[in-house]
């Protein structure tokens, strides 16, 4: 337990080191804590399961006082992995307004921000890849066909 980070770790029934995990990641594994899933409809088009959040997303939230809300997500804090979604603000004592901060994991994505190309195209090699797939298994449907 002396070394601050270890990329080799990989898991560990110790909550302790656990949070040591989490709380000494470098900020490209930290992103990859702010995965959230997919709905029904998207996980079909694009064949995978979630994918990160980004601002922009408009997502519906899972868990909580705020469960069935939908809104678009305002900020994406990587650092403390809290996402704030538009429609969840709160009055303080003193009056002012604060989003509450949500875990990315306790929101599902309805509809995806594709303004940002690199994203864009991401997406796009998704939806050609899960169209192959979807034609590969369609033929292996029609040779069993065949063979019966």
């Amino acid at each position: 337990m002396k070394q601050k980070f270890s990329a080799l770790w990989k898991s560990s029934t110790q909550v302790r080191k656990q949070r040591k995990y989490r709380y000494n990641a470098p900020l490209h594994i930290l992103g990859k804590f702010l995965h959230s899933h997919l709905s029904k409809e998207l996980r079909k088009e694009y064949g995978i399961r979630n994918l990160r959040v980004r601002t922009g997303d408009k997502v519906k939230i899972m868990r909580g006082n705020y469960k069935g809300a939908v809104g678009k997500i305002l900020t994406v804090n990587v650092k403390n992995s809290f996402v704030t979604v538009e429609k969840t603000d709160r009055t303080r004592k003193d009056g002012t307004k604060s989003y509450y901060p949500f875990d990315a994991s306790k929101v599902q994505i309805i509809s995806l921000y594709t303004d940002d190309k690199q994203r864009a195209a991401y997406l796009q090699s998704l939806r050609k890849e899960n169209k192959n797939e979807n034609k590969n298994e369609s033929r292996k449907d029609e040779k069993q066909v065949k063979e019966a």
